[in-house]
């Protein structure tokens, strides 16, 4: 029935998209190939290509998850949160909670910036970037709105200065992580973040 092959297209390629995942969170996104992936789900690669037409497809529809997954997440985070302040501490700590989820998204968002031509798949990624920065500077504009910020506030650095936090944190921890015995640096940088913007309880 067309109805059951489609929803079995749709299972197998989420499938195919939780594999690429899983494998940046151990290797360089760039160095898996669809071997790497057909392997991994026991399938062959003619099996990937009945799903995805080649492997550029199947880069662009993780990349779309991760957008789908990681804003859906920081709408929910604002949605639930009292105030405009309140739901950017919200976005910060449910991006990080994700990336902890998925170690592998900012493997494969950085290996995508690092493509040295202008794909469609690296576009992608650069329109994700700017609707979140986007998404920031509103949220910035009325925490400054509401006087829960100093009212000289520059709402976009400090849409900018937020993803630089969060992927400073995400660097670290891919190039070593945390020791056991340090607390988790996530909740003193947040507070330095806010500090920094005045913000006011």
């Amino acid at each position: 029935m067309p109805v059951n092959s489609r929803q079995s297209t749709e299972s197998r390629q989420a499938e195919i998209i939780a594999t690429v995942v899983a494998l940046a969170a151990d290797r360089n996104p760039a160095e898996v190939t669809t071997t790497d992936i057909a392997k991994a789900m026991n399938v062959t690669q003619g099996a990937l290509f009945r799903h995805f037409p080649n492997k550029e497809a199947i880069r662009l529809a993780v990349i779309e998850w991760i957008e789908t997954q990681l804003m859906s997440r920081l709408g929910d985070a604002q949605v639930s949160a009292p105030n405009a302040l309140k739901g950017l501490e919200a976005m910060f700590l449910a991006h990080v909670i994700f990336i902890r989820e998925f170690p592998g998204v900012p493997r494969l968002v950085f290996a995508e910036l690092q493509q040295p031509e202008s794909t469609p798949v690296r576009q992608r990624v650069h329109e994700i970037m700017r609707h979140y920065r986007q998404t920031l500077a509103e949220t910035l504009g009325r925490a400054k709105a509401a006087q829960l910020i100093r009212d000289d506030v520059d709402v976009q650095a400090a849409a900018a200065l937020f993803l630089g936090a969060i992927q400073g944190l995400v660097m670290q921890s891919m190039l070593g992580g945390v020791p056991s015995d340090t607390e988790d640096p996530v909740v003193g940088v947040l507070h330095l973040y806010l500090a920094g913007l005045g913000a006011r309880p």
